[in-house]
């Protein structure tokens, strides 16, 4: 059976800008002069709010914004007990916003490795936390979103976590088992739409990425195979939920971190994965063309980043429209759908626009989208 959203002409990865009043609150919160129930207090006015204007612009599913957590990756970090402790365990510099000089976030920022002192665990399911928190506030659907299985073991440091695991596909299978865990369990609270964000496949035509694998014995083309593996055993089962998988470059303070095309990627990553939603950035010339899209089968979506959120200026919607009929060449326009190309604030700081301009690309979004497809 297909999911509900599986067909819908437009989308949002999922985070969004914070408030000033809570982006204040979290300051506060790290220095100790806010405790956690006040901050909880702030946190769910400021969903209620954003929630509310994606209802006033017609979007659905609508998300949280991220809003309850540090940054995007926090979720199952979060969820799970077995982790050696970090110092500021919340966000990389780069994942809260922090500005880069030269416009690329290094991969020392990018990616905090983190090691483990006990096998991993679910402890307490935080995305099922925050749809529960969500629902409260709207009757509209809302969408969750959480870190693929790749991304995580990209960040976990088998290097320094003694004998516990023997391996990354060791750890992986941990994780796939917990992530399966926390999405059957939100699923079965009325989710119909579970993000994935996975930019760890980047990784894979990257040069530098592709560098630290080789440093590391890391196997690039068994490492990709075992990546599409895990995001499918994460996501099945589920035969009524829409899953959309969100591939990206990185996205910080309006700074990058990957580069390369979709090219050496789609035969088999849009092939194979068994999501019903591909999103794509294609906001930037490092995407490549829309030639890998033939690659997408029938019966699967892909969702064109072409708007983007590490930039204040709002496209113009004709040339977004030129660009969405360039793509149907590759791909019919009832397979390719409309979104930001990433979400505006991966962390608490946010991409250098302000709130007007990410509604106003939201409202962009729609306008397109009545254009094109209705």
């Amino acid at each position: 059976m297909a999911g509900a959203f599986d067909g819908f002409r437009t989308d949002q990865v999922g985070s969004l800008l914070r408030p000033e009043p809570l982006k204040a609150a979290w300051a506060e919160f790290d220095r100790g002069e806010l405790d956690e129930r006040d901050l909880a207090v702030i946190q769910a006015d400021a969903v209620a709010d954003v929630i509310g204007s994606q209802v006033l612009l017609g979007i659905s599913p609508v998300t949280d914004g991220e809003f309850w957590r540090r940054g995007f990756q926090e979720t199952f970090v979060n969820s799970v007990s077995g982790y050696a402790a970090l110092a500021d365990a919340g966000s990389t510099s780069a994942e809260s916003g922090g500005h880069v000089e030269s416009g690329i976030i290094p991969e020392t920022t990018y990616v905090r490795r983190q090691a483990v002192t006990e096998r991993v665990r679910l402890s307490e399911n935080r995305l099922l936390e925050e749809f529960s928190r969500d629902v409260r506030f709207t009757d509209r659907p809302v969408k969750v979103t959480l870190t693929g299985p790749e991304r995580i073991t990209q960040r976990f440091d088998l290097e320094h976590s003694g004998s516990i695991y023997e391996s990354f596909d060791d750890f992986m299978g941990d994780v796939i088992a917990i992530e399966h865990q926390m999405i059957a369990e939100v699923i079965a609270a009325g989710c119909e739409y579970v993000g994935i964000d996975e930019p760890a496949y980047t990784a894979y035509v990257d040069p530098a990425s592709l560098e630290w694998m080789h440093e590391r014995n890391w196997d690039p083309v068994a490492g990709l195979t075992r990546a599409i593996a895990a995001d499918n055993a994460v996501i099945a089962g589920f035969p009524d939920t829409t899953f959309g998988l969100h591939i990206c470059r990185g996205n910080g303070g309006g700074a990058w971190h990957r580069q390369g095309f979709y090219d050496d990627l789609a035969e088999e990553v849009f092939g194979e994965l068994n999501c019903q939603r591909l999103l794509l950035e294609y906001d930037t010339e490092r995407a490549g063309g829309f030639e890998p899209l033939r690659f997408v089968p029938k019966g699967k979506v892909a969702v064109l980043g072409l708007i983007s959120t590490k930039a204040g200026e709002v496209e113009s919607e004709d040339e977004v429209i030129r660009r969405i009929d360039e793509a149907s060449k590759f791909l019919p326009l009832d397979q390719l759908a409309i979104s930001p190309q990433c979400g505006f604030a991966s962390g608490i700081a946010g991409n250098p626009l302000s709130r007007d301009a990410q509604w106003q690309k939201l409202e962009l979004m729609h306008r397109v989208a009545e254009r094109v497809w209705t």
